[in-house]
């Protein structure tokens, strides 16, 4: 495909699965409307609150809410708790936390006073599933983080009869998401089939949850996820002075820089395999929502991931050391034929599952 950049957001032929439209593109054009529609519903936060504080009654806590001690999820609990909400914080430890990440999670907790439940994963075994990833030669890496963190919040939720998880994502600053670039979050059939074909431990420790699972967590243990952002105002640069200010949070200087690996995977692994800068999506996505403009984009397009190659380098051999691989192989496995997440078995194409789906829809009606 010949190169091209849409003419409304940044995003551009890197995405396989990209259609211009006029001049816009099939990432930005259905990501505006949805902002639209989302941007209409903000006034139903009263109900969500009240809903929340009738499910809870009687129960210590009225929700769960990941905290990572990055911008999203510490804003969350900043407004969770401006709501009069009794939350119980989760943190999925994954042996990535940077130091500064450490630091401001515990200024959150300590200036909202909220409690926080820790799960610590088995290093080894989450480090041989992490590499497992890397050699199935696939662009979403960070799916067993991302699954294992709902996996975490649902148990603890059920555990603790809460009804409500509240999490980060929101559409002001993530509606610009290529499918092609990371999928399969929810698929615990895919994160199991590529640890039976590449890794080396069988799977023990790692927390997780089937397709049948989460429709029993959802329909008869009736745990809702809500994206709270999408009912509040979420303007990116306001909140960060809000939250340094309130909280005394520091900044990382990237998206998710709380976490080493999500930065060397966005910053190094991304671009160098796939081809992929995943500034164009967060950047479409808050051009969609009128945060930046496409100039001030493609501004900070220009400038390069890494600012010095000793930067790049000593990331590099920082991952390669924790990992317990050699540059070598690193290299080997950027090089190798790239694949996708339908290359490999996942619940899509699962007979079983797809019944569970129709199940679950005709449930939800």
């Amino acid at each position: 495909m010949k190169y091209r950049m849409c003419k409304t957001c940044v995003m551009d032929t890197t995405d396989p699965d990209i259609k211009f439209i006029g001049n816009g593109c099939t990432n930005c054009c259905p990501a505006r409307a949805n902002y639209r529609k989302i941007t209409k519903e903000k006034q139903k936060l009263k109900s969500i609150v009240k809903d929340i504080r009738k499910a809870g009654t009687g129960n210590k806590y009225d929700c769960v809410i990941g905290l990572s001690g990055g911008v999203d999820s510490t804003y969350v609990a900043y407004v969770v708790k401006k709501l009069h909400l009794r939350p119980l914080a989760v943190h999925f430890d994954n042996g990535w936390n940077s130091e500064l990440a450490v630091k401001n999670i515990n200024k959150i907790l300590e200036k909202l006073d909220i409690d926080l439940y820790t799960y610590v994963v088995d290093w080894e075994e989450f480090r041989d599933i992490q590499l497992s990833f890397l050699k199935a030669s696939t662009p979403d890496c960070e799916i067993p983080t991302d699954h294992a963190i709902y996996a975490v919040l649902y148990k603890t939720a059920l555990k603790h009869g809460i009804k409500y998880i509240l999490d980060g994502w929101n559409i002001e600053t993530e509606s610009v998401l290529p499918k092609k670039w990371s999928y399969g979050h929810d698929d615990w059939k895919y994160i199991k089939s590529i640890q039976k074909e590449f890794g080396t431990m069988k799977i023990k420790t790692f927390p997780y949850y089937t397709k049948f699972q989460k429709y029993i967590y959802k329909n008869i243990a009736h745990i809702n996820r809500i994206h709270i952002l999408n009912y509040v105002p979420y303007k990116k640069s306001e909140i960060k002075k809000l939250i340094k200010k309130q909280l005394g949070w520091r900044d990382y200087g990237d998206k998710h820089g709380e976490s080493f690996y999500t930065k060397f995977y966005q910053n190094y692994i991304l671009p160098e395999k796939f081809g992929y800068d995943k500034r164009k999506m967060h950047l479409s996505s808050l051009i969609v929502s009128g945060q930046v403009t496409r100039n001030e984009a493609l501004k900070i397009l220009e400038k390069p991931l890494y600012n010095t190659i000793e930067e790049k380098e000593k990331d590099i051999e920082y991952f390669c050391e924790k990992m317990q691989i050699t540059k070598k192989e690193l290299d080997y496995y950027i090089k190798i034929p790239n694949k996708t997440y339908w290359d490999y078995p996942n619940y899509e194409n699962d007979v079983f599952s797809n019944i569970w789906r129709k199940i679950d829809e005709n449930y939800s009606k």
